[in-house]
């Protein structure tokens, strides 16, 4: 039975108004803050938030074909000053400079080379290691390399003489000369494949080497004419020939890559990390085949990148971010940003038809 009082009109007083209690607002924290660039939350808001480290613009210092053709021309420049003294344009005197100059500028070419990458990576102790084991292999190269270019340029020069060639003003010559060169770029770029582990990067290596080193080697005889001869000339010649069999080794490799990480922001920025090996080790120990420096907080061995056919996988030791979230195992796709520390990457496979 209803109330009678339930239809009795409602009353406020001034004394219920004052006696009121007003609860405080209640702060809402949003799920991410906006500080001018993406961020992704996760389902458990009291993890770690993900913070995308934004794209920077690369350094041409670190691509391949830059700090290889330096390389070249460094390593071929230095051979040539340390036997240029010992060496006379003579063919009938024979000095010391004489023998040595071309076995010289080979196995500094093959030093260069060996240490370019990890010098531009900031691995001091890797660059001095590979630099040391590369001293007796280039030297050894250059030696036999020299043996067999001398063969077949003896025999090119046999061709173009028979041929109607009789001068070095003749093109066939500088092509023949080119050709007997691109036996000591072969030889750099077995170096730097064995150095860094690798049949793939070394097969890589002889190619762009004995394509730069034959173009370098063709233009030897047009500076000789054009400078007259003499040291100046050798030291133009052979530095062209060392620029050439880097840079060539350097787009050979980029161009035939087919995994590789590409460094979007960080100190190594603009550079990209080719993976050759099935283990591949990142991490702050200057030793790892990805060096990340710079950041105290990445672990001396932080991830591995295991390739098994035509699966790549990554196991982290350390926190690794990928789509917001931390990940310890992943399949690599083609695409995957990764972000370690300061460090971000962009995994890339070359697609096959």
């Amino acid at each position: 039975m209803p109330n009678p009082n339930d239809n009795a009109p409602l009353k406020i007083t001034l004394e219920d108004i004052a006696s009121a209690v007003v609860p405080e607002p209640v702060a809402v924290v949003p799920a991410t803050q906006s500080t001018g660039a993406k961020s992704y939350g996760t389902i458990n808001q009291a993890a770690e938030q993900f913070v995308p480290v934004p794209e920077e613009r690369g350094s041409i210092l670190l691509q391949g074909w830059f700090y290889l053709g330096v390389a070249g021309l460094v390593g071929a420049l230095a051979g040539w000053a340390i036997a240029e003294p010992g060496f006379v344009d003579s063919s009938s005197q024979q000095r010391w400079g004489n023998f040595l100059l071309l076995p010289l500028i080979v196995t500094l070419m093959c030093f260069a080379f060996a240490m370019a990458e990890s010098a531009v990576e900031r691995s001091a102790q890797k660059a001095l290691l590979r630099g040391v084991l590369a001293l007796p292999l280039g030297l050894i190269l250059g030696f036999f390399f020299d043996f067999m270019a001398n063969i077949i340029y003896g025999i090119g020069m046999r061709i173009c003489f028979e041929a109607g060639a009789q001068s070095y003003h003749n093109p066939a010559v500088w092509i023949a000369r080119g050709i007997a060169w691109m036996v000591f770029g072969a030889a750099g770029g077995l170096v730097y494949g064995i150095i860094g582990q690798s049949a793939k990067k070394g097969y890589y290596g002889v190619i762009g080497g004995v394509i730069g080193a034959g173009l370098g080697g063709m233009v030897f005889d047009p500076i000789a004419i054009f400078t007259k001869g003499g040291a100046p000339s050798r030291a133009v010649g052979f530095a062209l020939v060392g620029l050439a069999t880097g840079v060539g080794m350097g787009l050979v490799e980029s161009a035939l890559k087919d995994r590789w990480f590409y460094v979007m922001a960080g100190p190594l920025a603009g550079k990209q990390f080719i993976l050759y090996k099935s283990l591949t080790t990142i991490g702050s120990r200057q030793q790892s085949d990805i060096y990340l420096f710079k950041d105290p907080n990445i672990l001396p061995e932080h991830a591995v990148i295991q390739i098994a056919g035509a699966r790549v996988q990554l196991r982290a030791n350390g926190p690794v971010s990928w789509a917001g979230q931390t990940v310890k195992t992943r399949i690599l796709q083609d695409g995957d940003l990764l972000q370690i520390g300061r460090y971000s990457f962009r995994y890339k496979e070359k697609h096959r038809p």
